[in-house]
C-alpha cells in the first residue's frame, strides 16, 4: 500500500464510514480538484499553484482546474454542485463569497449555505494611491491632506477602479462616505487598465491591492496614502491605515478553500491539517511575501464565521454604492 492509500485509508474512521461516500473517498486514487474561479496567471492561481505543489506528499496530486467568469461565479457554482466526497475544492473569494451575492440579481449558488469551509489562505491589503505627479503638484502629503483639498475643492478628484462593484470601487465608496467627501467614480475593464490610466493622470487616486501597486510604490511613479486594512502591512509597516484617521474602515482582498457542503467533517479536518501546515511552511511564506500577501491559517469554524462577516458587511457597502450586474 503507497502512501496515498495509507493517508486515505485514514479517513475511513467509523464516523466516516457511515457516509455512502466514505469508501470512495478511502480507496480512490484519483487526484483531488482544485477550482480556481479566476484565469490562470494571476495572484490567486499563483498560491493556488504553489499550495497545491506543497500538500501533493499528504494529500496526492492536486490539480489546479481555472474556470474563470461571471466575476468567479461559474467556477465557485462548480464547486458548490460537485459531489461531497474531498475530491473537489476550490477558492472562495472576496468577490464570490462576499460581494457578488449583492452585487448580482441572480447567483447560481448560496455563498453561505453551499459550501464547507476548509481554510482562510491569504489576504493581501488595498492601498490608496496618488499619482505621484498629481499629489506633488495638488500638495498632498498625506491622508489628512487629500481629504482637505477635497472637501475645499468638491468634485475636483476621481479615482479609478477595475470595474463597477470591484474590491477598488467599493473601498473608494466605503472611503467617500467615511470621510464626508465627493469623487467620481470612473469605472475601467479590470485592474490593469485603472492602474494604467492612474499612472498616466487620468484619474487622481485609486483603491488598488498592494501586490499590484508595490512596483510603481517603490518606483516613485504612485504615492502611498495608506492602507485599507485594521492594521497597519507588515509589507509596507510606514504607511498608516485608514482605520487611523476613520475608526472601523477595514477592507482587503481575501481568497481561501471550500469543500461542497455535506462534506464529512473528517475530510474537511484533513484537508484543513495538510493545507494549513502548508502555510505554515518558511517556504511558503517566503514565496508569498514577495506576492505582498500574507497567509492566514485559520480553522474551518474561523474561516466560515470570517466569510459570514464578510459577506454581512459587504452588503452595507454594494447597496450604498448602488452597484448592480444583471
Amino acid at each position: 500500500m503507497n502512501r496515498r492509500h495509507l493517508l486515505l485509508a485514514g479517513l475511513a474512521t467509523p464516523a466516516l464510514s457511515a457516509w455512502p461516500g466514505a469508501m470512495a473517498w478511502a480507496q480512490n486514487t484519483r487526484p483531488i480538484r482544485l477550482v480556481v474561479p479566476y484565469a490562470p496567471g494571476g495572484p490567486i492561481d499563483v498560491t493556488a499553484r504553489v499550495l497545491a505543489e506543497r500538500v501533493k506528499d499528504s494529500l496526492g496530486p492536486v490539480i489546479v482546474d481555472n474556470k474563470p467568469g461571471a466575476g468567479g461565479n461559474i467556477g465557485a457554482d462548480l464547486v458548490a454542485k460537485a459531489a461531497p466526497d474531498g475530491l473537489t475544492i476550490g477558492i472562495a473569494a472576496t468577490a464570490t463569497h462576499a460581494v457578488n451575492p449583492w452585487l448580482y440579481t441572480r447567483m447560481p449558488y448560496d455563498a453561505t449555505r453551499d459550501f464547507a469551509p476548509i481554510t482562510q489562505i491569504l489576504r493581501v491589503p488595498n492601498v490608496l494611491v496618488m499619482n505621484a505627479d498629481t499629489a506633488k503638484r495638488l500638495k498632498i502629503n498625506t491622508l489628512a491632506d487629500m481629504v482637505a483639498y477635497a472637501r475645499a475643492n468638491p468634485a475636483k478628484l476621481n479615482f479609478g477602479s477595475g470595474g463597477s462593484g470591484s474590491a477598488g470601487h467599493l473601498a473608494g465608496e466605503m472611503f467617500k462616505a467615511q470621510a464626508g467627501i465627493y469623487a467620481l467614480h470612473i469605472p475601467y475593464n479590470g485592474g490593469n487598465p485603472a492602474q494604467l490610466a492612474l499612472l498616466a493622470g487620468e484619474v487622481d487616486f485609486n483603491f488598488d491591492n498592494l501586490a499590484t501597486a508595490a512596483p510603481n510604490i517603490r518606483s516613485g511613479k504612485l504615492k502611498a496614502l495608506a492602507v485599507s486594512t485594521a492594521q497597519r502591512s507588515p509589507l509596507l509597516p510606514e504607511v498608516p491605515t485608514v482605520a487611523e484617521s476613520y475608526k472601523g474602515f477595514s477592507i482587503d482582498t481575501w481568497w481561501g478553500l471550500v469543500a461542497p457542503a455535506h462534506t464529512p467533517k473528517d475530510v474537511v479536518a484533513k484537508l484543513n491539517q495538510a493545507f494549513v501546515a502548508a502555510l505554515n511552511a518558511p517556504e511558503t511564506k517566503t514565496r508569498f511575501a514577495g506576492l505582498m500577501a500574507e497567509p492566514v491559517p485559520s480553522s474551518p469554524e474561523q474561516f466560515g464565521s470570517f466569510m459570514k462577516s464578510e459577506l454581512a458587511k459587504y452588503e452595507k457597502v454594494v447597496k450604498a454604492s448602488g452597484a448592480k450586474v444583471d
